[in-house]
């Protein structure tokens, strides 16, 4: 099934946006009339530049306030199409979009609205031309699907058709049944987007927070199962007003939009109705935890950070055959310091300075992962390795990271036997009780984050938590958890728009997205924050009133909260069990650690987030 989207859901002018929708695969593009008008050149000029991009154009819109005006209104209404259907004749365009009518002095009546649609089929078939009906759910008289529906079948004429948009019907939480006794050739185009559940007005709604299908809530495979009853085979077209996607990238929106539709027909794969995939994708990779994180470090930093993690309770266990790499190990968690002189991590750390450059997942299978990703459009990565050496499959990652994929049934698993050797006088490190990497946190800009959610969530076997608005002295940010059923990957995505925040300046000095802070899990926090500190490793200090307030609201037993306040360790409960965190200081100001103990908590203690923010930002 071939793919279309809106002008009006990237940024930039008319000539970049069709540039980057070209770019990203699809076939067919829905001209905005503001972006139309914005553009300085002729219709002309835009259809020739549509047909050297190879894209079609499905439709022109939005025609407004048509239908059940009274006279004289009316008669100007008519006269209004006619231009625009000059206008789509240079455009080489077919279909024009009309939305119902939103005007004050506009009449009821379902017959009188099927009047105005017949007049207008007769016209526009005298120019090879069709009109799709579109409900808005705030329309005038006519929000409902179900409503323009019967509009189109009094209508009677071949020329009117059925326009269905997702956000409508699910913003109105319209029954999705009906849909399937409309024949599919009378439906001229559906629309697709998503959004989150908010409780607003639905205009507000509409035109700031739609996303890409796989970005919000709504249920839209079942939507695509009704469309898909019909017998429809015409285009899938995303519309999205969302100030984010304004802010951003066109081209990257562009590729997430395309990625976003082939993730969805991979959904629908097996579904009664549904037409097969252009593409067919390897299922999304089942995650079997985090294999190793890479930091990139200069030689001040990879002695500084080998500090750091010797009094974590690491002991260096592996060197690189060929590179200045070193492995570092505690319980099932692997470090690797990357302080080569060349290659992807030099090129990161000059970027960024020291910093994590690199995630690696044991997955089911890395192949089919791979192959998954670049179906779906990812960017994958190689660079130079040495003889006998593996090539670990890799994608582009949150701010030019990567991502790397190992599985234990191939050459993949034998990565630390393969690639490094242990040291010849190898370090001596009783541990200090971690036990796994718990989650890991990134942090990106505002704009991003509801496309790297679509990244993790399209790629791997995944689900979301709900959005968390976490209070920072500096402003809001905005918190969202991707992770696996089994919690054997968690990766915690932060975005704000105050520049006031931890995460916005952790962007500012780091010169981009990426991980803020990791989290590792131990099955007794006090005897490992008790080694910690006998390490020398310095922890985030946590003011006396949060003790205080803790003793008021719990019912820990005073000698608990003692033993919490001495030794600086948060706490938290769901009905699930406990959760007890403590906080290293910044290393080198850009990225720190986290200690927790999970007893059947199921969260990730966001009641301490602001304490643990007002913390940092004192030191």
């Amino acid at each position: 099934m071939q793919t279309s989207i809106a002008t009006v859901s990237l940024s930039g002018g008319l000539a970049e946006k069709l540039e980057a929708i070209a770019a990203a695969g699809f076939a067919a593009v829905e001209i905005f009339e503001s972006d139309l008008l914005s553009f300085n050149g002729t219709p002309k000029d835009v259809a020739r530049m549509v047909a050297a991009l190879g894209l079609k154009i499905v439709t022109f819109q939005p025609f407004r306030d048509f239908e059940g005006m009274p006279e004289p209104q009316r008669s100007r209404t008519f006269a209004r199409a006619e231009r625009k259907f000059d206008l789509m004749g240079e455009l080489g365009c077919d279909l024009l979009m009309i939305c119902s009518n939103v005007a004050p002095d506009a009449l009821g009546g379902i017959d009188r609205a099927a009047a105005d649609f017949h007049e207008l089929g007769e016209r526009a078939a005298k120019r090879g031309i069709r009109v799709g009906f579109e409900a808005l759910a705030w329309g005038r008289h006519i929000s409902d699907y179900r409503d323009s529906w019967e509009v189109v079948r009094r209508a009677d004429h071949p020329a009117i058709g059925l326009t269905l948009d997702s956000f409508h019907i699910f913003a109105r939480k319209t029954d999705l049944t009906p849909i399937r006794s409309i024949p599919g050739d009378k439906i001229a185009l559906v629309q697709l987007a998503d959004a989150p559940w908010l409780e607003m007005d639905v205009i507000s709604w509409s035109r700031h927070f739609r996303c890409l299908p796989g970005q919000g809530d709504f249920p839209l495979t079942g939507f695509m199962d009704a469309v898909f009853a019909t017998g429809y085979e015409g285009l899938l077209s995303l519309e999205i007003f969302n100030d984010q996607f304004r802010a951003g990238s066109p081209r990257g929106v562009a590729i997430d939009g395309q990625r976003s539709l082939v993730y969805l027909m991979d959904q629908m794969q097996g579904r009664p109705g549904a037409p097969a995939a252009a593409t067919t994708l390897p299922p999304r990779a089942r995650c079997l935890g985090v294999e190793f994180l890479e930091f990139a470090v200069d030689d001040r930093a990879a002695t500084d950070l080998a500090r750091l993690l010797t009094g974590l309770g690491f002991a260096k266990v592996g060197e690189h055959k060929s590179k200045a790499v070193t492995r570092w190990s505690q319980g099932a968690i692997n470090l690797v310091l990357n302080n080569d002189n060349e290659g992807f991590a030099h090129s990161h750390q000059l970027t960024h300075g020291p910093s994590v450059c690199a995630i690696c997942l044991k997955v089911d299978n890395a192949a089919a992962t791979l192959d998954r990703a670049e179906k779906l459009r990812d960017t994958p990565f190689r660079q130079a390795v040495g003889p006998g050496e593996l090539e670990i499959p890799a994608v582009r990652g949150l701010g030019g990271s990567l991502l790397y994929f190992v599985d234990p049934n191939s050459k993949l698993g034998q990565l630390w036997d393969i690639d490094f050797i242990a040291p010849k006088d190898p370090e001596r490190n009783g541990g200090a009780g971690l036990t796994v990497v718990d989650h890991v946190s990134q942090s990106m800009h505002y704009e991003e984050m509801l496309s790297w959610l679509l990244f993790y969530t399209s790629l791997l076997d995944v689900a979301t938590t709900p959005q968390l608005d976490v209070i920072d002295p500096g402003g809001i940010v905005r918190s969202q958890v991707i992770q696996t059923a089994d919690g054997a990957l968690r990766i915690a995505l932060n975005a704000s728009q105050s520049q006031q925040t931890l995460s916005s300046r952790f962007l500012s000095r780091y010169v981009g997205s990426g991980v803020q802070h990791i989290a590792f899990a131990t099955d007794d926090i006090v005897a490992t924050v008790k080694q910690l500190r006998a390490n020398g490793v310095e922890l985030l200090s946590i003011p006396e009133n949060y003790y205080d307030d803790l003793e008021a609201r719990t019912e820990l037993s005073a000698e608990r909260i003692e033993i919490l306040r001495k030794h600086g360790i948060l706490y938290d409960r769901d009905e699930a069990g406990e959760y007890l965190q403590a906080y290293t200081r910044g290393f080198h100001d850009l990225f720190f650690f986290e200690i927790v103990e999970r007893r059947g908590y199921k969260g990730f203690g966001a009641v301490n987030a602001s304490i643990r923010l007002a913390a940092q930002a004192r030191q």
